[in-house]
């Protein structure tokens, strides 16, 4: 099995930090390609970041999704995820909607717990397009700055852990989801350290590609594709993509 592995983000440090814990978390012969982003911002923080991303996420997987059995699109808030199902012929994955049906199946109740106060909202956005706004105790960040957001995992470790504890004790969180793709690979080592389970978005993610890829073979895109159109300005792979001139 082959998973793409997309970073919407341009910071190569995080693509192979994602690729990581990817990777450890990955059935035997799977393979991840992880790919990062051409041109875009070093994290994603809020909408109009997003929108970006989403775009440019559909030409990475134009370019890049060919010979992959599934892609995961590595950004916690799954910028561009129903438009490339819509276009795409391969399951694709959000890493935060993954992370979030996985949370909800180990407690009642869960909370996110990122970096960034910025990254609220849209976090919010993301809960309710997964229709799982009932489920979620609370959406908590820190309110510190950072020095860099290769490190912010490194450097915000502890002050994590204390917002993870407030939240389970304050909000009544069952699970708690520690996003953002900077924080890859934290929740395995901080999981001693809070009283309910700490859910990895990377593993959630990968965990669940491969499942889908197993479970439902795909002979189509997963939403009815739009008509074929001409286009400007776009992608080689994307402009032949959405003229169906792909096959």
């Amino acid at each position: 099995m082959r998973i793409l592995l997309l970073n919407p983000n341009i910071s190569v440090s995080i693509t192979e930090r994602l690729a990581q814990v990817a990777r450890s978390a990955a059935a035997p012969g799977t393979q991840i390609t992880a790919i990062t982003a051409p041109r875009g911002v070093p994290y994603i923080s809020g909408r109009a970041e997003a929108q970006l991303a989403g775009a440019v996420v559909l030409e990475m997987l134009a370019e890049h999704g060919p010979g992959h059995d599934a892609a995961l699109i590595a950004a916690f808030g799954d910028p561009g995820l129903w438009a490339a199902r819509e276009l795409f012929d391969l399951p694709v994955v959000g890493m935060a909607e993954a992370a979030m049906h996985t949370a909800a199946m180990l407690g009642q109740r869960f909370s996110i717990v990122t970096f960034a106060p910025a990254l609220g909202h849209w976090y919010q956005d993301c809960v309710a397009a997964s229709g799982l706004s009932s489920r979620l105790a609370a959406i908590r960040s820190l309110t510190s700055g950072f020095g860099s957001v290769d490190m912010v995992a490194e450097e915000k470790a502890e002050a994590l852990v204390k917002l993870c504890d407030a939240t389970v004790r304050e909000d009544g969180a069952d699970v708690v989801i520690l996003a953002g793709a900077p924080l890859a690979g934290l929740a395995g080592q901080l999981a001693q350290k809070v009283p309910v389970p700490l859910v990895e978005q990377v593993a959630a993610g990968i965990a669940q590609a491969e499942t889908l890829v197993r479970l439902v073979p795909m002979s189509g895109a997963l939403l009815r594709r739009p008509v074929a159109k001409t286009s400007q300005g776009l992608p080689a792979a994307l402009a032949a993509r959405i003229a169906h001139a792909d096959a």
